[in-house]
């Protein structure tokens, strides 16, 4: 009999997935992640992280599995939390789940699971896995279009999937409600977490604010009519452009007007729109630049502004990953491919570029606020086959 170690976050997904694999046979341990009890960073009085904790322990009770509760609050805080604020700090924005994933779900959780002599660790992605005739592993998107998650998996590796299963991978949403009803799993009807990777009920903004000094600045409106926006847009997007439609606007105060004040550039993010305070302006305003050197923040009305939205993006090749090598840069520069630079948003179509100065995206539609620090994913079909870092 296989063994399988479950991490049990305490809701209804996890619990359904050690649910279906002790119905497939398979021997079952659950296992809680403890990743963080810094109480100088708490938004509240309440310890989610217990809540979630209690959770998982009276899912495993209910399923007569045993349980444990792993503390990687150490290795959580220097390889998750400590680059996560490094980033925002150096005005990037970059995706703790994605991280998450990778280092500590699919490394020191998954080691772990080693130790107590695991055949493989199962999670409640919404993500499915088959294995192709060369033995190589292939990551697939969620059956459910809503709730798919292969894009914060992006940067496993071939031996991470090799020892990964995604119990619900095959089921909507719905269906997974209705399994753990079926069988009195208290979880069933648990909304899902909107918080922090694995720390619980915590709000990024509020968890940024509380370690990330704050400092007054400026908000700088810019027109839709600047110069540069005007040469941008007499390029025409073909190959041929793609290392100048990739390159970032730049700006400076001058080019526009004070609206606003803000607690520090690092906080906000390009495409942006809640937080702004910004009152009195004919249309919505969307944060399309921030430069953390000066402490300003640059936004523009409306989400059709000329500076909100690009042809292309640019990856540094260090930071190109491939979830499937079975694939190569030569080959996929050949395919029509389609890609996502956030979760859930939906596919969109484009061609991968390489160049010496990098690996480029060129895109059939202009994308709105490609963000720096983000991972952008390549899809061939349903398989998710390479994401990198966007460099801008």
């Amino acid at each position: 009999m296989k063994r399988v170690v479950v991490g049990l976050s305490g809701g209804v997904d996890s619990s359904v997935a050690a649910q279906i694999l002790i119905d497939q046979g398979y021997e079952v341990i659950g296992m809680f992640m403890k990743n963080w009890h810094d109480e100088s960073v708490t938004i509240s009085d309440d310890c989610p992280w217990i809540d979630d904790s209690n959770d998982a322990l009276l899912i495993a009770q209910t399923l007569g599995i045993p349980f444990q509760v792993i503390d990687l609050s150490v290795e959580y805080k220097e390889r998750i939390v400590d680059y996560m604020f490094n980033e925002y700090q150096s005005g990037r924005t970059p995706n703790p789940d994605v991280l998450c994933n990778r280092e500590i779900k699919f490394d020191v959780f998954l080691n772990a699971a080693k130790e107590l002599g695991a055949d493989f660790v199962a999670t409640g992605h919404y993500c499915r896995k088959i294995q192709h005739p060369d033995g190589s592993f292939g990551l697939l998107a969620g059956k459910d279009p809503n709730k798919d998650q292969s894009y914060f998996l992006c940067q496993l590796s071939q031996e991470q999937l090799a020892m990964a299963l995604f119990p619900v991978g095959e089921l909507l949403k719905p269906e997974v409600r209705k399994i753990a009803e079926l069988n009195g799993l208290h979880t069933a009807d648990k909304k899902d977490s909107q918080g922090l990777c694995f720390v619980g009920k915590i709000s990024l903004p509020t968890f940024l604010q509380q370690k990330l000094t704050a400092i007054n600045g400026d908000v700088i409106e810019i027109p839709d009519n600047l110069p540069q926006y005007e040469l941008y847009n007499e390029l025409t997007p073909i190959e041929s452009n793609v290392v100048e439609l990739s390159a970032p606007f730049t700006y400076t105060a001058e080019q526009g007007i004070k609206v606003a004040t803000h607690q520090g550039a690092h906080f906000y993010t390009i495409g942006q729109r809640k937080g702004l305070h910004i009152g009195g302006r004919p249309n919505p305003s969307f944060v399309i630049g921030t430069d953390v050197n000066t402490n300003t923040v640059y936004s523009g009305q409306n989400d059709s502004h000329n500076g909100l939205n690009r042809w292309a993006l640019k990856i540094d090749n260090e930071d190109f990953h491939f979830v499937n090598k079975r694939y190569n840069l030569e080959a996929l520069s050949k395919l029509e491919l389609n890609f996502r630079i956030r979760y859930r948003q939906t596919l969109q179509a484009g061609k991968l570029i390489v160049e010496d100065s990098g690996i480029y995206i060129l895109f059939k539609e202009r994308q709105r606020g490609i963000t720096p620090g983000q991972f952008a994913a390549l899809y061939l079909g349903d398989e998710l086959i390479a994401s990198g870092v966007i460099k801008h």
